[in-house]
């Protein structure tokens, strides 16, 4: 038997009629560095992507299923990319402007790019990599930068405000199949070539109104939402396409990301919600200390992409900010997790649910797989890796120009699940804790050490500003950790004291041997410790580390 309800299409370009009607005077507000930032509401944005679609199409020549690239800040002109592009049936692509040069040649040939939008100040990197990007027939700039750059690199050069000029903002947005393409993220290729993640109108739909729940970021047009994650991380977190479905007013910073301007456009323009990896907020964090600054408009704190360290969190809610912890990936769409504890608790008692990576929504359905393969319960203990499966979860890799799907069976189960690499236990009432990645996890004597465990222990002390673990050759023991240290300014503690001081929390044996301190972890394109470099670093021989007995 057929349900009697209509049949009618997820897609993004609904959002966006959505947003510039219902939630017309709603705003995006770009962080210029001047004494005034760009304001536009969300009426505007919807007429200005109309205009957009109109350019790409009659100017630009693009087609159905076409990839239109970004290079962008968040900014507004990227929000109205994001959403014209998908409407008018193409296909936005997002470039990781913190990637090398070699991974986003590749991904850009892999795409098969046709059209890239840039922002002027990013013309010096994409103007390097043109010579090697056969598919690009067009650049659009938007905003200052010396477009001499572009000069001989044999592609058509457009200024974005002269495209829109003139047209109409009415666009007659096609009724598309929702399980069509709409967007398209790399993963970041830590290993291997970057793998392409290509998401449909039905998942950016539903993902968006999972955001807007009220277990997940629960906001609503009485918020701002200061959007820090970059647009090119995973459609930042699908902020902008929930905000335009809801009415949140967005706070873009530009290019503006160190901490002073953060803190400055915090307190002037009072956001409410704010969403980035901890990175960011550790450098906010020093600096609000040094240079104090009023904070407490922000209600909620989204913080993700890494696991946070709890002392980052207890510093915070001394400021009256909540930083809750969220759980993702590029595959993900992605929202994995949020810990929201449970009601009717003291602030005591929710402690050890905010630390945990959070609870499953409706729509992210996970298990734990164990080493032998099977599947394992869900009560607090059993440790294996995470699969999950989900309406915006990814089901295969894109497999560029062959049109073949990638489901490698390192990255999916035989019976669709995702792999994701992470290894965790998960409670009886659905809360996850990430132990380690699968890949980082220190196998030492046929036992396992987290070395997340051992990272956040070590940044609870007052004295140490950053720290990462990783795995190191051991004779005896097969593997034993390397714990490498970045202390505050002026900090004076040694190895043995903070070995005396992890002794306190951890296990004696699983207490690291080999200690060294360094400038700053080395971080990925997207805020991540990258561990391959200090693994490398440990085996040529670069760093100085001393051994305790």
């Amino acid at each position: 038997m057929l349900s009697t309800m209509q049949d009618v299409p997820l897609l993004v370009s609904r959002i966006l009629r959505h947003g510039m009607t219902i939630h017309g005077n709603s705003q995006v507000t770009t962080w210029t560095g001047e004494a005034e930032p760009d304001r536009r509401t969300f009426a505007e944005i919807g007429a200005r992507a109309g205009c957009l679609a109109h350019a790409l199409r009659d100017e630009l020549g693009v087609q159905q299923d076409d990839r239109v690239a970004t290079l962008m800040w968040n900014n507004a002109e990227h929000v109205e990319a994001y959403l014209a592009i998908p409407s008018m049936g193409a296909v936005l692509h997002t470039l990781n402007l913190r990637l090398p040069p070699e991974q986003l040649v590749f991904i850009v040939n892999h795409a098969a790019d046709r059209v890239v939008l840039v922002n002027g100040t990013l013309l010096p990197l994409l103007a390097r990599l043109l010579p090697h990007l056969p598919t690009v027939e067009h650049v659009v700039v938007s905003g200052v930068g010396d477009r001499s750059a572009l000069d001989g690199r044999g592609v058509r050069v457009h200024e974005y405000e002269e495209l829109l000029a003139g047209r109409s903002g009415h666009y007659d947005w096609p009724e598309l199949d929702e399980r069509q393409a709409a967007a398209m993220c790399y993963t970041s290729g830590t290993t291997g070539d970057p793998k392409g993640v290509v998401y449909s109108h039905r998942s950016i739909y539903l993902h968006s109104m999972q955001v807007n729940m009220s277990e997940s970021m629960g906001l609503t047009d009485k918020d701002t939402s200061l959007i820090v994650v970059p647009q090119f991380h995973v459609n930042a977190w699908g902020l902008p396409h929930a905000t335009f479905m809801t009415g949140i007013n967005m706070l873009m910073p530009d290019r503006f990301l160190q901490p002073a301007p953060l803190a400055d456009m915090i307190e002037r323009e009072r956001p409410t919600h704010a969403a980035a990896v901890p990175t960011i907020w550790q450098g906010l964090l020093a600096e609000v200390t040094a240079h104090p600054r009023d904070l407490t408009s922000m209600q909620q704190v989204t913080i993700g992409g890494a696991a946070c360290p709890p002392a980052l969190m207890e510093a915070y809610d001394r400021l009256g900010v909540r930083l809750c912890h969220a759980w993702g990936m590029t595959e993900t769409s992605p929202l994995g997790t949020m810990a929201h504890p449970p009601a009717g608790l003291s602030a005591d008692e929710e402690w050890p649910y905010r630390v945990t990576q959070g609870r499953f929504p409706t729509g992210v359905e996970p298990r734990l797989v164990g080493p032998g393969g099977d599947i394992l319960p869900w009560d607090g203990k059993s440790a294996g890796e995470l699969e999950v499966r989900g309406p915006w979860i990814a089901g295969a890799y894109y497999g560029g120009q062959s049109g073949e799907p990638l489901r490698p069976e390192d990255k999916f189960s035989s019976d669709g699940w995702l792999k994701t690499g992470d290894v965790g236990v998960i409670s009886p009432d659905g809360f996850l804790t990430l132990t380690d990645r699968a890949k980082d996890v220190i196998k030492s004597g046929g036992e396992w050490i987290s070395s997340v465990e051992l990272e956040n222990a070590l940044m609870a002390h007052p004295e140490v500003v950053e720290a990462a673990v990783v795995a190191v050759p051991d004779e005896k023991w097969g593997e034993r950790p390397l714990a490498t240290v970045v202390l505050e300014e002026g900090g004076t503690v040694d190895c043995a004291a903070l070995r005396a001081f992890l002794g306190q929390s951890i296990a004696s044996w699983q207490l690291p041997e080999r200690w060294t301190f360094i400038e700053a972890v080395p971080k990925t394109s997207v805020g991540k410790f990258d561990k391959k470099v200090i693994r490398r670093q440990y085996a040529d021989g670069e760093l100085d580390v001393t051994v305790l007995g």
